[in-house]
C-alpha cells in the first residue's frame, strides 16, 4: 500500500475545481501539460533533492531515492507523482517535498487520500 501525492500545473487545479467530474484525473485531456522548461526544471529539482533517475519509459521518468522515506517519483508530461510508503515518516517527507515544489506559484499539490489541493501562499 502506498500514499500518493501529485503535483500539477496551477491551471489543472483551476479546471478540476470548476467541475464535478469525479473521474477528472483519469482523463489525460483534463491535465494541462508542463512546458518543456517546467519539465526540465522539475527533473533538475528532483535530482537536487537526491532523487536518481532509475528508468525512462513511455509513461515518463521514474526516480528513486536512497532514503526510503523520500519515496519514489514519476515525472510525466502532465504531472509529477510522488509515492510514499504507508509510514508516518515517509508520508511526512514526501508531503513536505511536494509542498516545497509549489513555491514558484506554477504548481499545485494534490493529496489523493484527502482529496485536497495545496498551493504555496
Amino acid at each position: 500500500m502506498s500514499y500518493d501525492i501529485s503535483l500539477y500545473r496551477i491551471e489543472t487545479r483551476e479546471k478540476e475545481e470548476s467541475t464535478d467530474d469525479e473521474s477528472f484525473f483519469e482523463n489525460e485531456e483534463n491535465l494541462v501539460a508542463f512546458t518543456e522548461q517546467q519539465f526540465q526544471e522539475l527533473k533538475e529539482r528532483l535530482i537536487s533533492y537526491g532523487y536518481q533517475l532509475s528508468e525512462e519509459n513511455d509513461y515518463g521518468l521514474q526516480f528513486s531515492h536512497d532514503d526510503e522515506d523520500k519515496g519514489t517519483a514519476l515525472l510525466t508530461k502532465e504531472a509529477l507523482f510522488f509515492r510514499a510508503s504507508w509510514t508516518e515518516d515517509s508520508i511526512f517527507e514526501v508531503g513536505m517535498t511536494a509542498s516545497e515544489f509549489t513555491d514558484s506559484g506554477e504548481y499545485a499539490k494534490y493529496d489523493f487520500q484527502n482529496g485536497e489541493w495545496e498551493i504555496w501562499e
